[in-house]
Parts: structure tokens; C-alpha cells; sequence
């Protein structure tokens, strides 16, 4: 989402880093071309300039030019104000029960797979920042979207694959007026003894007086807790027309954004705190129902400028592999019997936190990283040759690299849809890893590194 954008300001920004000594004009300079960067990136006119504003009032007020790490210092600055632009993250208290969610917004904007991700996170809630007693919720799903042609019957696919879940219309629930439909989900609720009610509004293609008479009846019928404005974020500028006028007509509570995983420029994440005076509760970051995370202001606000965000990608490990999977490889690398199959293990669960793309752009520098990679011809796909090249080989060729002929390559190579030298490539990189196993074993690294880990 913040590509583009954090290229540019962490470029600005590293300028500032080198200068031993930082004129008033260097400033100057900087919060201009951070200014351009911002109007790229979407961010309304109004919002860019209060940013440039209010960080230089900032810096001159905190006596920066004459600090002994200038740049450290305005960087600072344009982190905190950044992370006061996005907004501070509310918990989410899940302890009243039950708990009411409506989700409202324009037709496209994802609503429909939103509502499924909501049921599934709530259904796990093994966050820490949600606030309740029970760790895992039933969860009622609900459509009173008439309009769309299988709208119900979408939501209804989706809530199967969650547990947990329950979605109790059909099809002949479309011949229903939307009260109805709220009215019918308010009595399931009860008679399920649900925890959580998630309602799907119908979208619109546009602001439609209609709908939103219609939207101001469900929230009288249903008294949500919480009315979230679903947005998609490549809509650009125009989302804060959108969210302005939700905001005028119903309560609403927070925001969730969605396509953060695509290319869109990002600014609507910085001005919607502002127009809508709502917090930004999740983030939907891709395709699949696990795709969905609590937003944190500081950490998108380290993404942005390229500091990394390492919190959210041991949390995103720990929800995909236990602390004693971890302890077991290191001491298969402290023995060094590190097979093709561990190797191959490493695979799958790196593509469990979202492949090495994912994975690199929460590391610190990591447009650095990326250039590395671009030049070793590092990627995501080149990882899953490798997975498919290890998948072509015979149990005893997993556990003995050595046995890996001429004839054995060449036959891998086929089963895998590769080539004689990728199969190489991946075998000469397999032994430089153990090689670097040996050599830290020797340092008496991996005893270190298990004393850490204990503590």
C-alpha cells in the first residue's frame, strides 16, 4: 500500500540521516518534497499542508538544527505526527454480549468478504488487543443486501469455511425487505445465543438517498454497537467524500480499509482518521480469510518509513507455527542435520506468513533488502521452484544431498518443471547453509542464541 509513497519520504528522510550539520534550509527543502510526496500518495490538499505545518513548527519549537543527530530528530518528529494523523488503536471489547457490528459502505468495496473475515477473526480471537473473557466467539452472520444478485448466497459460502459460524438464511430470504431480514437476524441471535452479529448492508454504486434511508432504519431496528464504514483504498480521494457522508447520516464508529495489499498510492489511510473522526479498527491485507489484522498506528506508521515492522511479523509467526516447532529446527541447524525436508518445511511456513515479499517489506530497510534480492534473482517464485525441485526427490536424496548425481539432476529437474542448473543453484546454497550452521555451532552462536530465547 505505502510503497510508492515510503520510497519517496525514506529517500527524503535519508538526506536529513547523513547530514552532520542541518541548516534551516535543508529542512525547508525536505518538508517540501515530503509535502509532493503526500499529494502523490492521495492525501488530501488540507491534511498535507497541517503535516508540513505542524512538523516544522515542531522541529524549530524542539531546537532541531542544533541537535547532535539533526536528522534522527526530524525523522522523530514526522514518525510521531504521522502516528497522530493515523489515529491511536482502541481495543476492541468483545465482553458485551452480544456484540452488534453493522458494516456500511459503497457497492466494491468488500464488504461481503470482510463481514467473512471479522467472523473468522472473532471466532479465533487470539489477540491480545481484543478485549474479552472467552477466547473464541459464535459468531451470526446476516446479509440485508437485496440488490446484488447472490449476495446472501456468497456470505453464506464464506461463513461455511469458518468455524464457528453461523449463517441462517437461503435464497428466498431476497423476496424479503431488508428490516425484515435485521428483524429475523435479531431472533436467531437470541434463540443461537450468539456472542457476535455481523449485518452486510447493501452497497451502492454511489451515494443513493434511498439506501441510506434505508441504512438509517436497520441501525434503528438493530441499535448496533458498532456501525464500521468498509472502504477500498484504491477508490483514491473520493473515499473521503464517501466516508463524510456515512458520517453525516449514521453513527459510525470506526473504518476498516481493504486492498491494503494492492498498489494503490496509500493516502486514504492517513486523511480518513481526519475526515471521518473515526478510528481505523483492521486492515484487510489479502484474499484469503486469515487476511485481516488489527490496525496499529505505529507500526504502519514504521512501514512507512521503511523502519520495518518485526511486532507484527513475530505475531503473524506465532499464529502460524508454536515456539517448540521453532526450538526444534534450531537444534536440528545446532547438530547440523538439516535435511532437504527441513528445508522444505522452512518453505511452507515462510508462505504461511505471506512468502518472502511479505515477509522482507516488515524487515527494517527493506527496500534495500529488495534490491539485494532483485540482483541474487531472489523471489518468490524462484523459492517455490525450489519447493518443487525438493518435492521431486526420493526420501533417501533428502537426507543425503551427496547421492544428487548427474542422472539424479537431470531427473529432478524434469519431475519439477526446472533446469539442471536451477537444481544446482538450490544445492550449492543447501551446503552453504550447513557450512554456516557448522561455523556458528563452533562460535558457540546457537547456545547463545537458546540462552536468549529461554530468557
Amino acid at each position: 500500500m505505502f510503497n510508492s509513497f515510503s520510497e519517496k519520504i525514506s529517500g527524503i528522510l535519508e538526506k536529513l540521516r547523513r547530514s552532520g550539520v542541518l541548516k534551516e534550509e535543508d529542512v525547508d527543502t525536505a518538508l517540501r518534497e515530503i509535502r509532493i510526496a503526500l499529494l502523490e500518495a492521495d492525501v488530501s490538499l488540507d491534511i498535507a499542508r497541517k503535516f508540513i505545518s505542524e512538523v516544522k513548527e515542531k522541529a524549530i519549537g524542539q531546537n532541531v538544527l542544533k541537535s547532535v543527530s539533526p536528522g534522527q530528530m526530524v525523522i522523530k518528529i514526522v514518525y510521531d505526527y504521522i502516528v497522530e494523523l493515523l489515529g491511536k488503536s482502541e481495543p476492541i471489547n468483545l465482553n458485551k454480549s452480544p456484540y452488534k457490528i453493522m458494516l456500511v459502505g459503497l457497492q466494491g468495496a468488500g464488504k461481503t468478504t470482510t463481514a467473512a473475515k471479522l467472523a473468522n477473526f472473532f471466532s479465533k480471537n487470539n489477540n491480545p488487543k481484543v478485549n474479552s473473557s472467552k477466547k473464541s466467539k459464535k459468531v451470526l452472520l446476516a446479509s440485508t443486501d437485496i440488490y446484488r444478485p447472490a449476495a446472501i448466497n456468497q456470505l453464506k459460502i464464506l461463513s461455511s469455511k469458518i468455524e464457528n459460524a453461523l449463517f441462517l438464511q437461503d435464497e428466498s430470504d431476497k423476496n424479503l425487505s431488508a428490516a425484515q431480514i435485521a428483524k429475523n437476524a435479531l431472533k436467531n441471535l437470541k434463540e443461537t445465543d450468539s456472542d457476535v452479529l455481523i449485518i452486510d448492508t447493501a452497497g451502492r454504486l454511489q451515494i443513493d438517498e434511498v439506501k441510506m434511508d434505508e441504512l438509517v432504519e436497520l441501525e434503528k431496528i438493530v441499535q448496533p454497537d458498532e456501525i464500521i464504514l468498509v472502504a477500498n483504498i484504491m477508490t483514491g480521494q473520493e473515499s473521503f467524500n464517501v466516508a463524510k457522508r456515512f458520517s453525516e447520516v449514521l453513527n459510525i464508529s470506526g473504518i476498516i480499509l481493504t486492498q491494503v495489499d494492492g498498489d494503490a498510492r496509500g493516502g486514504v489511510a492517513l486523511s480518513m482518521k481526519s475526515v471521518t473522526n473515526c478510528p481505523i479498527r483492521f486492515l484487510c491485507v489479502g484474499e484469503k480469510l486469515e487476511d485481516i489484522e488489527l490496525f496499529n498506528a505505529e507500526r504502519i506508521a514504521s512501514r512507512m518509513l521503511d523502519m520495518g515492522d518485526i511486532v507484527s511479523l513475530v505475531e503473524k509467526a506465532q499464529e502460524n507455527f508454536s515456539q517448540e516447532e521453532a526450538f526444534a529446527d534450531l537444534k536440528k541447524m545446532q547438530s547440523g542435520v538439516f535435511t532437504f525436508d527441513d528445508l522444505a518445511s522452512q518453505i511452507e511456513r515462510m508462505s504461511k506468513l505471506g512468502g518472502l515479499k511479505m515477509i522482507v517489506k516488515m524487515l527494517p530497510q527493506s527496500k534495500q533488502i529488495q534490491e539485494a534480492m532483485a540482483a541474487q534473482g531472489l523471489s518468490d517464485k524462484t523459492i517455490l521452484r525450489n519447493l518443487a525441485i525438493i518435492k521431486s526427490m526420493t526420501k533417501k536424496e533428502k537426507t543425503n544431498h551427496k547421492l544428487l548425481n548427474g542422472s539424479r539432476k537431470k531427473r529432478i529437474a524434469k519431475g519439477s518443471g526446472t533446469t539442471i542448473q536451477e537444481v544446482n543453484k538450490l544445492i550449492k546454497q543447501y551446503e552453504n547453509a550447513l557450512a554456516l550452521f557448522k561455523k556458528i555451532k563452533r562460535g558457540g552462536g546457537f547456545s547463545k542464541l537458546f540462552g536468549m530465547m529461554g530468557r
